[in-house]
């Protein structure tokens, strides 16, 4: 089999010397091919050769993945043409129904959908109004560091990161706290339905996924409706004006996935990749343990060098062109954050990890329209995290191999051995 080296340097041969046939190009939907990381030098290759690059998919049509930071900022800005609603944002198109379902999803609308069902939001997540979460994210990342056990032994991805944003995602919300790990267990299951490990395969009557979080959340708006109103975002959502009056409780269902499944699993890859990071780097964690203040830049160059999710899809709804290269209507448009981040004309030395990176315009929340409304919440969970569990552990130590989800979307670890050490 050939390495990744060397199947991206086969596949810039094949263009240049046109002497290889097509077979040999490098197969970047391939989930196997991310089992162990992202496909940095590959990626690089094509960003040389082919930056808009055509990939088949098995059984379906194919899709180009733009790798340039610059394409993928022109295509994310212009959703005239490219369009995030017409075919959902996976690769994969969906049946007609899913479609149909997943239209109620922001991140799946398109101007001027999105802008009515993002505004009456946008107050709850400003910078002052999540600022004012601070004390609370500390008491929840306290409580969940006073948990590790004595001997410091944890398995970091499920054991400690993850429970974070679940717990914060459940007070802003207003879920009941014993539903957390059911709630954090079907957004999982949402984003890493690629790895056998973590797909559900034996729930009973399709609970799996989105489909268990979407019926969770139908029952949920049924019974919040018939209660007094609460000052948390669950009865902001039912109370707002979205365009056209309040949401019914499928639409409730699909903006609370949404939401939901942002705020648990990209966060959670955050924190845990944002630590195998460090302790991949340990001058620089011995930098952040000496000065605390370099904590939120060090989240920053985190979040470019370990995004969450590797693409979100658009789709061309007219013939057009990207970075010279002629894309047809109806064309399926991969944006390959995964690859931007690490774009040479964006960034200095980008192969290379650094906690002091400015400027560091990296695309992990997205750009224009789309740019992540939790923003500000995940750089406070990432800070206080980050602030807490170096104040609470002089020493962390990984103790075995990390393993990444096997997955061509989500960009992120299933297992990290670690052992945290208190003073």
């Amino acid at each position: 089999m050939l390495s990744k080296v060397g199947a991206a340097t086969i596949a810039g041969i094949t263009e240049r010397w046109g002497a290889v046939v097509a077979t040999t190009r490098v197969d970047i939907y391939d989930p196997e091919l991310y089992v162990d990381g992202p496909i940095h030098e590959i990626f690089a290759e094509l960003r040389r050769t082919e930056p808009v690059y055509w990939q088949e998919i098995p059984d379906e049509a194919g899709y180009w993945a733009v790798l340039r930071h610059a394409d993928l900022c022109a295509v994310a800005k212009d959703p005239a043409i490219f369009s995030a609603e017409e075919m959902g944002v996976v690769l994969e198109d969906p049946e007609p129904e899913q479609l149909a379902q997943s239209r109620n999803m922001m991140l799946m609308m398109d101007p001027p959908r999105h802008g009515e069902h993002r505004r009456p939001l946008v107050g709850s997540f400003k910078a002052r109004a999540i600022g004012q979460m601070q004390d609370q994210v500390r008491t929840i990342c306290r409580s969940i560091l006073d948990q590790v056990p004595a001997d410091g032994n944890v398995e970091f991805v499920h054991d400690v990161a993850a429970m974070l944003p679940n717990q914060v995602v459940g007070e802003l919300m207003g879920l009941p706290p014993e539903d957390g790990e059911k709630i954090r267990r079907w957004a999982e299951e949402s984003t890493s339905a690629q790895d056998p490990e973590l797909a559900a395969t034996d729930v009973p009557q399709g609970m799996t996924g989105m489909t268990g979080m979407a019926m969770y959340a139908i029952e949920l708006a049924a019974r919040r409706r018939e209660e007094p109103p609460r000052e948390d975002l669950t009865s902001l959502i039912l109370a707002g004006d979205f365009g056209h009056g309040p949401m019914t409780d499928v639409e409730f269902a699909s903006f609370f996935v949404q939401l939901v499944t942002a705020g648990n699993d990209t966060t959670k890859t955050m924190l845990s990749s944002g630590l195998h990071a460090l302790l991949d780097h340990p001058d620089q964690l011995a930098e952040l343990r000496a000065d605390r203040s370099l904590i939120p830049g060090a989240v920053e160059e985190i979040l470019r060098y370990a995004n969450p999710l590797h693409y979100f899809r658009r789709t061309a709804l007219r013939d057009t062109e990207i970075g010279g290269q002629a894309i047809a209507a109806g064309d399926k448009i991969a944006m390959m954050y995964t690859s931007a981040n690490r774009d040479e004309a964006a960034f200095e030395n980008p192969q290379h990890f650094d906690i002091h990176r400015s400027p560091n315009p990296h695309l992990s929340f997205g750009i224009a329209s789309h740019f992540c409304l939790g923003v500000h919440l995940a750089r406070l969970e990432g800070r206080v995290f980050f602030e807490e569990l170096l104040d609470r552990f002089p020493t962390i130590t990984q103790t075995g191999p990390a393993r990444r989800v096997r997955s061509n979307l989500n960009n992120g670890l299933k297992e990290l051995p670690v052992r945290l050490e208190r003073g």
